[in-house]
């Protein structure tokens, strides 16, 4: 182990024995009482040395037998403490690129907040080069999106989308505006290969047959899942942000595959919800709880689907690029395995306020998916009494994080 202080956290002295690790309340800790040789100690926790380096340093300065053993262990337990070695094979592997890892290393520190234990964070980033994440919806949403998740680590990002670039599809961080004409699918191919700091080792024969085959598959219109950590679908059409078609994500319920709504109607973005097929509510909870508040729901989500689009639908910028960063956000939490404040809940923000609220999402006991029947049981085996409530909903999401972890 070569322990090192997070540097993501800032240090600084509150007074003669007390030290504050972090500027921002979400992160930051204070710890003491500190004695002024302990404090001396902190800088040698660089990642550069290992404990017996360490101990005979600390003995040099005068610290007694087994306090630097306690310190590495008080900082490791607090989660104040990384190891420069830790990780295992996969880290050990990302390491050796540093140019990549260079690229990664603002997301490194990030993550060293919210993993805790000493090589956590880089287990984590090394773990999104193994993910394969897709998209559907080339847009000023969806590719930004898509982007930023390869940007970010993640191995494959796959975008899916028909037709050709639009000068309405152009967004900076996405479509470039030298792509207007070209199929929107392979102009995503390479926005996302440009964002991405590793780019994919060659592909062999064998590997050049199979995309060969699943080329084939979406010329079909068929949809293939095996093998997806999480679909996100970001809709250019704002109808189908705002009412999503259940039967669009049937075969994702099906296949028991995670999947993500983000998209922007009219000036509206959206974030969720995170589907966890049979463990949190879909489209179709979506779709049922609407018709029992409005019984005139079908008849308008109807005359939308069945109107010809006649014009470029509203879509700010600003507002788009904002929702392809939270929605990149939940999706990584997720693939990280923390489970996002999405599952079972809709984001959404408008302009000019852009001001972020959270509607629920109840699972619908209609709603072929189960979901509704699973929350049931596990309210009833918490205290016997059946209960609607959001931190209800939260806590048995919460409870989900690992289950779903381990499908990832």
């Amino acid at each position: 182990m070569h322990p090192m202080v997070k540097p993501a956290l800032r240090r600084g002295w509150r007074d003669l024995n007390t030290v504050q690790f972090g500027m921002a309340p979400a992160h930051a800790m204070v710890l003491g009482p500190m004695d002024t040789a302990t404090g001396s100690f902190l800088d040698l926790l660089d990642g550069t040395r290992g404990m017996p380096l360490l101990r005979k340093e600390g003995r040099e300065m005068g610290l007694p037998d087994g306090h630097v053993d306690a310190l590495v262990e008080r900082l490791a337990r607090s989660g104040l403490l990384d190891d420069t070695t830790g990780g295992g094979p996969a880290a050990d592997a990302l390491r050796e690129k540093k140019e990549v890892l260079d690229r990664l290393r603002p997301d490194l520190a990030s993550l060293s907040l919210v993993a805790p234990a000493p090589g956590a964070a880089i287990e984590r980033l090394a773990a999104r080069r193994s993910l394969h994440v897709q998209v559907r919806g080339a847009g000023r949403v969806g590719v930004v999106l898509a982007a930023l998740l390869a940007g970010a680590g993640v191995g494959e990002v796959e975008v899916r989308d028909v037709g050709c670039v639009e000068p309405w599809d152009v967004a900076p961080g996405g479509l470039p505006v030298e792509s207007i004409g070209e199929r929107r699918a392979e102009a995503a191919r390479r926005a996302v290969r440009r964002a991405a700091p590793d780019r994919p080792p060659r592909t062999s024969s064998k590997a050049k047959e199979k995309e060969k085959e699943r080329e084939k598959v979406r010329e079909k219109g068929a949809e293939e899942v095996r093998g997806l950590s999480l679909v996100i679908l970001t809709p250019r059409d704002g109808v189908a942000v705002h009412a999503p078609d259940p039967a669009a994500a049937e075969s994702l319920i099906a296949s028991g595959t995670p999947h993500l709504y983000a998209g922007v109607v009219e000036g509206t973005g959206v974030v969720g919800p995170l589907v966890l097929p049979g463990d949190t509510s879909c489209a179709g909870c979506l779709d049922q709880g609407r018709v029992d508040r409005d019984p005139t729901w079908p008849r308008l989500v109807a005359q939308w689907r069945s109107g010809q689009q006649r014009r470029v639908s509203a879509c700010d910028l600003t507002l788009a690029a904002g929702v392809a960063g939270v929605a990149a956000g939940h999706a990584l939490a997720f693939l990280d395995g923390v489970l996002p404040s999405s599952a079972g809940a809709r984001w959404e923000a408008s302009v000019p306020g852009f001001d972020w609220h959270a509607r629920p999402v109840w699972s619908h006991p209609a709603c072929p998916c189960g979901a509704a029947e699973r929350a049931k049981g596990e309210r009833a085996s918490d205290d016997g009494e059946p209960h609607e409530t959001m931190a209800g909903q939260q806590s048995y999401a919460a409870r989900l994080s690992g289950t779903w972890r381990a499908h990832v």
